[in-house]
């Protein structure tokens, strides 16, 4: 018998950063504030940019955050990234942030957001994204 408790919510997407959440990312109560977050989603989106336009890349735009439950100081965070549209310059991508509980047992999601990301050059110009293999 199945039923929706008994499916588990697991990532999807390439594994592009994972960290742990230190003391200088927390708020004043002791949990890691959602700035902190949001910039690693970012660098997470920028990483796997800069894999697939191979070089320098900008971000344009990071879609709306949702925040499902509270992270704890050394928390390790997952980003998980997907690209969900390719485009001649721009790359659209879906990161995942997933943690670890400081005691190692428990595996949530804590939040997702898409992300757009531009291939420039030395300059900073739009350039084109290389063709894929």
């Amino acid at each position: 018998m199945t039923t929706s408790e008994d499916q588990l919510l697991t990532p999807e997407g390439e594994l592009s950063l994972q960290l742990p959440a230190g003391s200088d990312a927390v708020n004043m109560f002791g949990d890691v504030y959602g700035g902190w977050v949001s910039s690693q989603l970012v660098l997470a989106s920028e990483i796997r940019a800069g894999q697939e336009a191979r070089g320098r890349v900008a971000t344009v735009s990071v879609g709306h955050m949702k925040f499902m439950s509270p992270v704890l100081r050394g928390t390790v965070l997952s980003f998980y990234t997907r690209i969900l549209e390719r485009g001649h310059s721009s790359l659209r991508i879906q990161v995942e942030v997933w943690g670890r509980c400081p005691d190692g047992n428990e595996l949530r999601k804590v939040t997702s957001a898409e992300s757009v990301q531009v291939a420039i050059d030395h300059q900073g110009h739009i350039r084109a994204l290389p063709a894929t293999d």
